[in-house]
């Protein structure tokens, strides 16, 4: 057509990307609509190959990020959605159907816990729960109905290391899948599917964002049918992210690992030092030897996250432990983590762990300041408590 209307050329510009341009970023290709060629290509489009054929199943955007968080975790196919609670339900709900039984640890993060122990109960779905430390017990649990056992490592906030490659051998003996959620480890300091994973979980709203701003998640398998199962359980629920929080973790990812080992080198010194206070009376950090499943961690992982807990000693009341908290300047108060600032959050155990007979419990998050500021900040918090 020629001479066309304003409007419609605004609709239909004739400029095209010049030739021969090439940056060093990937670019942000936003869609809702995704135009076919002709209708032949319309009529044979396949949710289950590579094909761009709707916003929800992707652009070349998130198609790179997902390439490349597949190779991060040693998989073979990732599916994005738009937060780490999204890609935890995303596998429970594609992996499981009425009838079936899954073992879910004690100490999982707080909401995986509350869909498995409601949500599925609704679909007649069971979870039964477990004491990752306790294999003896596991393999006892395990039923012909089990189809899927969660494994997260380090555990929520108590931050036990469970033997991963000894709970996959039983699963597999069972003909049961193995997921495990190990946002902690970055998916570079533990290699999952080595270990027997069937599937890898992560919060990339953590270190993979880097910058405490946006919210997403990611399912990582290697098997193909496996894949195309939770892929279709990701379209039928519609399950999508923005390109421009997508473009924000691509541009994190190179320095990845070199955040990582920052916040490990620094976490560990902070934990070491809270380790000849008096006022602590354990600190659960998997690099310690102290923590529960330390040898486990010693022996599959190659670095830590900068996320650990520390236990007070039982002379001290949960007001007290929350006056220390709010006498802290440079930690800051909030549930998320990953990012350059250090936070505190104090925990109701009772109300998580029914058998805790511990003292009150803080989960600290270190972050990129000066390990020594952070230290002196630490310090000033527990003069409140003498």
């Amino acid at each position: 057509m020629k001479n066309k209307q304003r409007n419609t050329r605004l609709i239909h510009p004739e400029q095209q990307p010049p030739p021969g341009f090439v940056s060093l970023t990937t670019a942000i290709e936003r869609a809702s609509t995704v135009v076919f060629p002709d209708t032949a290509a319309l009529q044979q489009r396949d949710w289950r190959k590579e094909g761009y054929i709707y916003g929800l199943s992707g652009t070349p955007t998130s198609r790179a990020l997902e390439q490349r968080l597949a190779e991060l975790e040693g998989g073979r196919h990732t599916l994005l959605t738009s937060s780490g609670l999204a890609a935890i339900t995303l596998v429970y709900l594609a992996c499981l159907q009425r009838g079936d039984t899954v073992l879910v640890p004690h100490n999982v993060y707080g909401p995986s816990r509350d869909f498995a122990s409601h949500a599925l109960a609704q679909w007649g779905i069971d979870a039964v729960f477990y004491d990752p430390l306790d294999l003896e017990r596991l393999r006892g649990l395990l039923q012909a109905n089990t189809k899927l056992v969660w494994v997260e490592t380090p555990g929520s906030v108590t931050m036990e290391v469970p033997d991963l490659p000894a709970i996959a051998q039983m699963a597999r003996a069972a003909d049961a899948l193995v997921a495990v959620d190990h946002t902690w480890s970055a998916g570079l300091a533990l290699p999952v599917f080595e270990l027997g994973a069937d599937i890898a979980v992560q919060a990339l709203t953590k270190f993979q964002s880097g910058g405490s701003d946006l919210l997403m998640g990611s399912v990582t398998t290697r098997e193909l049918t496996l894949h195309h199962r939770i892929q279709r359980m990701h379209m039928l629920l519609g399950l999508g992210v923005g390109m421009d929080d997508c473009y924000l973790i691509l541009r994190s990812l190179p320095h990845l690992q070199v955040r990582f080992e920052a916040h490990d080198r620094a976490a560990r010194q902070v934990a070491q030092w809270l380790q000849g206070r008096p006022e602590i009376a354990a600190v659960r950090h998997p690099a310690l030897a102290e923590c529960p499943g330390h040898a486990v961690w010693q022996r599959d992982y190659s670095g830590a996250g900068s996320l650990f807990s520390i236990v007070f000693d039982t002379r001290f009341t949960a007001a007290q432990v929350d006056a220390f908290v709010d006498r802290l300047t440079l930690f800051k108060i909030g549930f998320s983590w990953g990012g350059a600032c250090s936070l505190a959050l104090p925990y109701d155990m009772a109300a998580i762990r029914p058998r805790w007979d511990g003292g009150p419990l803080v989960r600290l998050y270190i972050g990129m300041e000066d390990p020594q500021d952070l230290i002196d900040d630490l310090q000033h918090g527990l003069a409140i408590l003498t």
